[in-house]
Order: C-alpha cells, then structure tokens, then sequence
C-alpha cells in the first residue's frame, strides 16, 4: 500500500487496510494447516507449531476485538445501516473464539517431542498406533478446516459489507498509528 501527504488519503485506506490484514490473517493459518498436513503425512512434527498456532490465534482474536470494540460501534453510529451486517459479524467472532479455544485446548495435548510415549516406551505413541499425537495432531487439523471455512466466509461478507463505508470514515483518532482492528503479531 503506498501512502500520501494528501488529507484524507490515509483515512481512505482503512477498508483496504482491513482487506490486507485479511490475507495476512489467511495465509498464516494456511501455513499453520500446511505444516499440520505434513506431520500428518509422516513428517516430523513442526517444532514450532504451538507457537505459530498461538501467535495466530492471538492475531485473530485481536483483530476481532479490535473490531468489536472499536471499528464497529464507529461503524454502527455513523452508519445505522449496517447494524445487522455489524451483528451478524460479532456472532461469527464468538463462533470463531469457541473453535480457537478448542484449538489451543488440542494443541496443549500434541505429545511433545516425538520419540516419547505418554506410557514413556519410547515408541512415540500416544494412541496405540505408533503415530506421535495423530489423533490429536487430526483432530487439530479439523477444527483449523472448520476455522478456516468460517473465516473465509466471514471475511469475504465483511469486506463485501462494510469496506466501502471504512473507506468513508473519518475518525480523528484514527490518524495516528492503526486502530486495533488493523494490527496483527507483525506489528
């Protein structure tokens, strides 16, 4: 995105912005699903899996409570309109908070290191199998596919919804550094 000394210019940019922060927000969980596949296909399990999950769904649920408590009652007040499209939105973030908490509570239960049996055979399984967290590592891999299925459908009605009329808003305190909804684990 470029930027521009021009009044209002930077103002315009907030729906675009929201569209950027969405395919960012897509491609780290495809990366997160991508990893899964593999350790999944016989690869070794990615070491940094729990971190990326989290640091994603930490990205996700600040995004969204960014939006809940910031950009959308501008939109709300400014826009009455769109009051449906806004509730319609929210309850699809309380959804995805529900699938984000069963992924974390997943993720704390993937065996640790491979090579160690919960029963400490060193055979690495953890369900009779001789798959090191397969259950729980599938299982893990549902609930991103459900994440995933959901968000795309949430993003694509909200920037269908409500890009337009971020584009519109002037907000004073907006000018400075990104509100709330704008900011991911990069910035």
């Amino acid at each position: 995105m470029t930027t521009s000394d021009r009044p209002g210019d930077r103002l315009a940019a907030f729906g675009n912005q929201l569209i950027e922060v969405h395919l960012r927000l897509r491609e780290d969980l495809d990366r997160i699903r991508e990893d899964l596949d593999s350790h999944l296909d016989g690869g070794e399990r990615p070491r940094m899996l729990w971190a990326h999950c989290m640091t994603f769904c930490s990205a996700l649920t600040r995004h969204h409570t960014g939006e809940d408590g910031g950009a959308f009652p501008v939109l709300a007040e400014r826009f009455p309109e769109l009051r449906p499209v806004i509730e319609q939105l929210e309850h699809d973030h309380r959804m995805v908070t529900g699938i984000l908490s069963r992924v974390e509570e997943l993720l704390g239960g993937l065996a640790p290191r491979a090579g160690l049996s919960e029963a400490g055979d060193g055979t690495g399984a953890v369900d009779g199998t001789g798959a090191a967290g397969a259950v729980d590592a599938r299982a893990v891999r549902e609930e991103l596919d459900g994440l995933s299925a959901i968000l795309e459908t949430h993003f694509r009605y909200e920037e269908k919804k409500i890009v337009e009329a971020l584009n519109s808003l002037d907000v004073p305190e907006w000018k400075g550094p990104p509100p709330a909804f704008l900011l991911t684990g990069d910035d």
